[in-house]
């Protein structure tokens, strides 16, 4: 699973040029110099006289890159135990879900005033960052804190056969 997680943030980013094209997925009115020009017949109901708006997708893009190559990275240079690299994908895309969706004003779900993509986000986020901490408190011998190999030995050693 950890070699998948910056493949996948990697198609999650292509897949974001395909917003763009479609002039979707977009956040609110934006004066900003990067502001995203909406043609009016796509533009959501009660926002016809704003022109930009928040390339929501492209702060998408950047970060699913950026956490990608975190990731490479961490898995190189750190011992990260798996599924580790996988579990802070999790959190790491929640948790910049939430923060996007913040910023969105197309038509969603919503509950208790937020956008219900907010709850699941942040569901994703503790779930994954609950995933990680676990999986690197676990004993150094396997998936389930099975004995290491210089145990195991030991263990060999001391044991008399009868």
């Amino acid at each position: 699973m950890d070699a998948v997680a910056p493949a996948l943030l990697v198609a999650q980013a292509i897949g974001r040029i395909g917003n763009y094209f479609n002039q979707e997925l977009f956040g609110g009115p934006t004066s900003l110099p990067w502001g995203l020009q909406i043609a009016p017949q796509f533009r959501p109901a009660g926002f016809a006289r704003y022109t930009t708006f928040q390339p929501t997708f492209l702060y998408e893009l950047i970060f699913d890159l950026a956490l990608a190559a975190a990731l490479v990275w961490l898995g190189h240079h750190r011992n990260v135990r798996p599924p580790g690299l996988f579990a802070l994908y999790v959190t790491g895309y929640s948790a910049f879900r939430m923060f996007e969706e913040s910023l969105r004003v197309d038509p969603s779900e919503h509950f208790l005033g937020l956008r219900l993509n907010m709850y699941v986000a942040a569901a994703a986020a503790l779930a994954g960052a609950a995933w990680f901490w676990r999986t690197q408190r676990r004993p150094r011998g396997g998936p389930h804190g099975s004995a290491t190999p210089q145990a195991v030995q030991s263990a060999a050693a001391n044991h008399d056969p009868q």
